[in-house]
């Protein structure tokens, strides 16, 4: 199985960790504890994490200035990813920010939180609806975004949250080096995408790849995890590596030995009966 895989132009493990759950609650506020949460991100990058997923409205503001503190002056491998296309309102509400303004604010607070000059891959998320991908032209917000790429403050462009046809109609109007959707060992909606990226050298990270906010349940996975002698969620994570090689799982954690953990799965191997037991899931199997 292959361990590394290219976004944009950086190779990096394929493992990753997301920055996600640093913050407070509803990812929102301040972490619960500052110092752990600087330990989890030097932890990561210690044992080999090369990939670090983000964004400044987490928080806000606050898991790009926590990756600063902990990291900053980054290792010359680490790969920041950013999203911009979002803001937090009042007690936490996650709101759509696609105008140019709104794009070219958040790119500018990403690069002051986290102490850079450029960033290295951005991804421009879609929030037409509020429960998942949704159609809707996005040339506009994707035309603003490259055009901040042209002045130099962005080196590459991805996508969050977005349709297959929207993927297609942003690949007509710039190069995109990655799609971050919602997919997992039971969420698998993305199946086709996922081929096609592959087929077209572009990463796909799935975000929730554990299930997110609902951690995976099955007595399937379970069962699996025991025979293998791991436990359910590095088995879900090793299902997903099995899945295609330019998939890059992003995990989150707030826990050193839950990083370590997820971390571990990279090393199981799945038997082919494994395999199908697992991908029988989707199928309600």
């Amino acid at each position: 199985m292959n361990t590394t895989f290219s976004l944009g132009a950086r190779p990096v493990s394929r493992l990753g960790y997301g920055a996600m759950q640093l913050a407070g609650p509803g990812v929102f506020g301040p972490p619960r504890d500052h110092n752990a949460a600087l330990a989890v991100l030097r932890a990561a990058v210690a044992a080999g994490v090369n990939h670090i997923d983000t964004s400044d409205y987490y928080g806000p503001h606050v898991t790009n200035r926590l990756i600063r503190e902990a990291l900053h002056p980054y290792p010359d491998d680490l790969v920041l990813v950013t999203k911009i296309g979002a803001r937090r309102g009042r007690g936490g509400a996650w709101l759509p920010a696609r105008s140019a303004g709104d794009l070219r604010r958040a790119v500018h607070d990403n690069l002051r939180n986290l102490g850079l000059d450029v960033l290295e891959v951005v991804n421009l998320r879609i929030m037409f609806d509020s429960h998942g991908p949704a159609e809707g032209s996005i040339e506009a917000p994707l035309a603003t975004l490259a055009g901040l790429r042209d002045a130099g403050l962005v080196k590459h462009i991805g996508l969050s949250n977005v349709t297959t046809a929207q993927v297609a109609e942003a690949r007509a109007i710039c190069e995109i080096v990655c799609v971050q959707n919602h997919y997992n060992l039971v969420h698998r909606g993305d199946d086709a995408l996922v081929d096609e990226l592959a087929a077209g050298g572009i990463a796909y990270v799935p975000f929730f790849p554990l299930g997110g906010f609902s951690p995976l349940q099955s007595s399937t996975l379970s069962a699996v995890a025991a025979t293998l002698g791991a436990t359910p969620m590095q088995v879900a994570l090793a299902w997903l590596l099995h899945r295609s090689a330019n998939i890059l799982p992003i995990p989150g954690t707030s826990s050193p030995d839950h990083l370590r953990e997820n971390i571990a799965a990279a090393e199981i191997a799945l038997p082919d009966e494994a395999i199908a037991a697992l991908d029988g899931l989707a199928a309600g199997e």
